[in-house]
């Protein structure tokens, strides 16, 4: 019996934990989030991608991606049965659902149609944010950023930067905030404090 592995990578029956479709509106049957939902599964609905072109500017037919992600490992069978089911196409194994996820919004591909990341559906209690955490480079220019804001306005309480991001930075200043970098930028503001009130 093949071994199954803890990270979703495919095991050696080709059996995987994470897949990837594509449905067209024009194909689908209107209930098709509901039939996907009655599997009790988590997944990721992108945006309605209808502004794709191809290598040679003709549009794409409009699309969503979706992405299926699975407690346990399934089957290509087992996955085409429910792309069977919404006229989808076939199924395809995920290597990165971080990948993916950011794909769908074209995040890394300037060169394609920028869509909306907060147009993207979690389904079955997905936790998107995991997925758009920044890497160690985007948050210490977002650290700068603040320092920058700090600065500029004078700013000599934690409480009017956290406000602000809260208020004004709710996608990347604040959970970095929450997250790591709150010590950082309070030493940072208590030390400008410090600095006024010495001149």
């Amino acid at each position: 019996m093949p071994k199954k592995n803890t990270n979703g990578a495919k095991t050696k029956d080709g059996r995987t934990r994470n897949w990837t479709f594509i449905v067209y509106p024009e194909s689908a049957p209107e209930n098709w989030r509901d039939v996907i939902n009655a599997g009790h599964v988590q997944w990721i609905e992108s945006p309605l991608h209808d502004a794709d072109e191809n290598a040679d500017g003709e549009q794409k037919k409009p699309h969503w991606h979706v992405a299926i992600l699975n407690e346990g490992h399934k089957s290509y069978e087992q996955m085409k049965v429910i792309t069977d089911s919404v006229n989808a196409t076939i199924p395809h194994p995920v290597n990165s659902v971080q990948g993916l996820v950011r794909y769908m919004v074209h995040m890394d591909n300037p060169e394609k149609t920028q869509y909306d990341k907060n147009l993207i559906v979690a389904h079955g209690g997905v936790d998107l944010s995991v997925y758009f955490k920044p890497n160690s480079s985007t948050r210490y220019m977002m650290i700068a950023e603040m320092r920058n804001w700090v600065r500029k306005y004078e700013c000599t309480e934690f409480s009017l930067l956290f406000d602000y991001a809260a208020e004004e930075r709710f996608d990347d200043w604040f959970p970095l905030l929450c997250d790591n970098s709150a010590f950082i930028m309070g030493e940072y503001i208590k030390s400008v404090r410090h600095s006024m009130m010495q001149k």
